[in-house]
């Protein structure tokens, strides 16, 4: 199971960095519509949204929602990214995960699924054609 579970972890990390990499700097603070998130806005939530899932639904501990401050470069939310899913295969690592955590773990997948696919959205609205989502 934690092979599956890392496999699964290590598909969702390389899409969503190239959904984030093929953003050009200078459009990460594009937004397709005046009430929703800017490009990086929307990358952060991602970032922020797995560390919240990760202690809530895999951990299962509770903590408040309260979003850390907007990273402002490309590169740092790329990084916040990148240091959210170093996280998720850290505890993936280190534990055997029971029902409750793996359950948690593909609900963390989900939203990181959701909010990517809004992100391709963003993409296409800016002319760029979104990375293939390989399996």
């Amino acid at each position: 199971m934690k092979k599956q579970l890392l496999s699964t972890l290590e598909n969702a990390r390389k899409y969503t960095l190239h959904v984030a990499g093929a953003m050009p700097a200078a459009d990460y603070h594009f937004k397709p519509a005046s009430e929703v998130w800017t490009f990086n806005e929307l990358m952060h939530h991602i970032g922020y949204g797995i560390r919240w899932w990760h202690e809530n639904y895999i951990l299962q501990l509770t903590a408040d929602w309260n979003p850390s401050t907007i990273t402002r470069t490309p590169k740092a939310t790329q990084d916040y990214l990148s240091a959210g899913f170093d996280l998720l295969e850290a505890t993936l690592q280190k534990t055997a995960p029971d029902e409750k955590a793996v359950i948690g773990f593909y609900a963390t997948l989900d939203h990181i699924t959701h909010h990517r696919g809004q992100a391709t959205v963003y993409l296409r609205c800016k002319g760029i054609t979104p990375p293939e989502y390989t399996y």
